[in-house]
This record gives C-alpha cells, structure tokens and sequence, in this order.
C-alpha cells in the first residue's frame, strides 16, 4: 500500500450508526449492570460479636486473645511453621508479620451481631444495645481505634422478626449519624435472605433513611448472605442470587456464605456441615459467577470447630481453619468469617503465606508485561488485571510491602492500580488472544 493510497472499505458509515444505535442499550446494560470491582479494600475476614458481648474494648480484646494464644500453642516462628507446615522461606516472614498485624490491626471486618449470636430479647433491651453500638462504632471510629469496616447484622426480613430487625437497623442508623458524618467503613448485613422481594425492600429502607437524612442516593449499601437453597436456586430452576442482586438495585456490596445454615437447609449431617462441603462448593461457585463483573464482592463462611483447650486440639484445629482458608483463597473466595479469637492467628497466617509464595513470580510477570519484554508465558490485559489485583491485595491486608513489590515489578501503587481496574475495551483482547 502507497503512502497516500486509500484503504478500501465495504460498510457504509450509515452501517456503523445503525449498529451503534442498536447496541446502544446494551452498552448501557454492561456498564449498569457490570461495573466491575469498586476499587476499595476488600476484608479479608469478617468477625461477629454479639450485641450483648460488643463494647469499646472488643477489637483490642480478640487481638490480645489471639497473640496469647501463639504464645501459648506457638510461641515462635519456627513451632508456627511446623503446625502448619510453613515452607522454611516462610516461617519467619510470616509468623512475624502475623504478629505485627494481631498488634495493629487485628480484626479487619467487625459485625456487631443481633441475629443468631444475640438472638430473641425483650424490647427494650435490644433498643438500648442498638444505641450502645452504635455509639461504640462512632467513638471507635472518632478516636481512630475502629477496625477497617465496621457495622451490624439485622434480623431477616421474616415475618416473625422482620419489624424488630427493622426497628434495630433504625435505631443503629439513626443513632450512628446523630454522631457525625456515616463512616466510610460502615457496613450492614441482611441474613437468611430467600426471595428477591425481601432484597428489595431492604433497599427502599435505605432509600427511605437517604431521603429523611438528606443523604447521597446510594450512600448506604448491604451485604446479602446466602444461608438457604432458594437463594441459589428459585423454584422456577433460575438463579435467584443473581436476582437478589439485581433487586439490591446498585446497593449490594457483598454476598457471604452461610456454612451451617445452608448445610442444613439441605440436610447434611451436623458432622459433615463444612465449607468444602460439595453442597458448599455448589452454592460458592454459583454466587460466584452471579457476582462476577458486578461489583460484588463473595464471601466464604466459617468452621466451627474451634482452637480452643490442650496444646495438641489448638494445633489440630489450626491447621484445618489454615487449610479451609488456603483452599478458599485458590478458589478467589478472599474473604471469610471467624468465630474466635484464637482463628486469628492462622486466618493471617494463611492470607500472609498464600500471597508471599507467588508475589515474586507476579511481579516479574506483570514487570515483563508492562515493559513489553516478554518471557516464558505471553500474558494478555486480563492476566495483567488478575496479577495486579493479587498484589494490590496483598499490600492491602499487609502481606506485602510497597517497596519490595515496587523493586521487584519496577511499578508504582498508582500503576497497579491502573492494570487491576482496566477499562472494558482494554480487556477485549490482548497480545494472544
């Protein structure tokens, strides 16, 4: 082809209008209905108290707990790795970075619960607990000794209980913004969620107090957990949770599993009620996929069997919550509850371990991507996302460190940023697509 000579086309440009006006809502429905990730922290635990149980030294009490407890059952790097079967690279960066973390910040996602861990009160006395937690999160948020995210888990939206949880979320609302500004960490939990509607209605409530409050449409989002089978599955065979999260209409921030209610809702064995149950597994990989693209983010659920008692039953119930924990990481479940103090300590232990092992194969991969340099794998923009989007975490939950990613990948915070949240057409096709 000459300098000057002109490529020869077929379609009109009246063709290009035309299938642009045709896709026009589609494009629109992609970018509504499929944001992507919001850019933000992402816990990787989430904590419940009960009401009752939660006050202003409650954070600081599960992070002394939990560093006893390695004192206890692993009072050194090396005990640690042998529990858990550390590589030997690993034992120190990791046990110490765990302490580090049970000292700074050791809870990272806190619910204050008024469900099944605070159960059926009198009136008055889950009004006054309402007032009193929410005046906790406010001063803890205030003086700077709040954990990352913070909030409460309401009763359903069942008949039985559904004015009462209602009147709690209220109360909690109400109270939190007469104490200034809502925090940036706030989060609420709407449990044992079956039907669409009762998705919908929690998010007229918030709608409702925006409105009264004068608050930014939107402001208030909600976390949906999936605790029975018609929330994965409708009687009409569809997935209901990919409704629910249409029905949250923009405000569903998270989709947590219920272990042991789910279970069993299908009838599993109290013995055999776990989160790599089959049934588990089914339910995760079907939130999953609904969540995806969504913004949603997809939480895993918890083990019951705690470290707690002789030296040996701690060491046995540790290295389970370690390797349900790794298990779920593999599977980008990255996040997870906790149901005592003493999970902690492998909760981190596993995050930390699970990032440090790969991060310097992805920053060398992402280095040779961004620098169009090649090497033993052609990686496209979705790879350089997923890598990215592993360190990014990694830095966040104290894994890693700015420096030593910088030096290994040669780029800023700023750039990983920039390759975890790509714009849609940059992932249409890469190098090797």
């Amino acid at each position: 082809m000459g300098q000057h000579e002109q490529a020869a086309t077929s379609f009109s440009s009246g063709v290009t209008e035309e299938i642009g006006a045709l896709l026009a809502p589609v494009d629109a429905e992609l970018e509504r209905r499929y944001p992507g990730d919001p850019g933000t922290r992402q816990p990787v635990h989430t904590v419940y108290v009960p009401a009752d149980a939660f006050g202003p030294t409650t954070l600081r009490d599960w992070g002394d707990a939990a560093l006893d407890a390695l004192d206890t059952h692993a009072p050194d790097a090396a005990s640690f790795a042998a529990v858990l079967g550390l590589a030997d690279d690993l034992a120190v960066p990791v046990h110490d970075r765990v302490r580090a973390k049970l000292a700074r910040e050791p809870v990272e996602d806190l619910r204050v619960d008024f469900e099944d861990g605070y159960g059926p009160r009198p009136d008055a006395e889950e009004d006054e607990a309402a007032v009193r937690a929410a005046r906790t999160v406010a001063a803890a948020y205030a003086d700077g000794t709040a954990a990352p995210c913070m909030g409460i888990r309401m009763k359903c939206m069942e008949a039985a209980v559904r004015d009462r949880g209602i009147r709690t979320l209220d109360l909690f609302l109400t109270t939190l913004l007469d104490s200034g500004p809502l925090p940036e960490g706030l989060v609420l939990t709407l449990p044992k969620v079956t039907y669409t509607a009762q998705v919908t209605a929690m998010a007229r409530l918030l709608e409702a107090f925006e409105r009264t409050h004068g608050l930014d449409a939107g402001r208030l989002g909600f976390e949906i957990q999936i605790e029975t089978s018609q929330s994965i599955l409708g009687p009409d065979g569809t997935a209901t949770v990919a409704r629910m999260i249409d029905a949250a209409q923009g405000r569903a921030t998270g989709l947590h599993y219920g272990t042991f209610d789910y279970s069993a809702c299908l009838g599993v064995a109290a013995a055999h009620q776990a989160s790599d149950h089959p049934a588990a597994d089914h339910a995760k990989a079907v939130m999953q996929v609904a969540a995806a693209g969504t913004g949603v983010r997809v939480s895993d659920g918890s083990t019951n069997v705690l470290p707690v008692g002789p030296t040996a039953r701690v060491h046995d119930a540790w290295r389970l919550h370690y390797g349900l924990t790794r298990r779920a990481l593999s599977r980008a479940y990255y996040q997870g509850w906790d149901m005592h103090p003493a999970h902690i300590p492998t909760r981190y232990a596993a995050v930390f371990a699970f990032y440090r092992e790969s991060f310097e194969r992805a920053a060398a991969r992402l280095a040779a991507y961004a620098n169009r340099t090649g090497g033993d794998v052609m990686d496209e923009p979705a790879t350089a996302k997923a890598l990215s989007g592993h360190l990014l975490r990694g830095l966040e939950c104290g894994a890693l460190d700015n420096g030593e990613v910088a030096r290994l990948s040669g780029l800023t915070r700023a750039d990983l940023e920039t390759y975890a949240r790509p714009r849609r057409a940059e992932l249409g096709g890469g190098r090797g697509a």
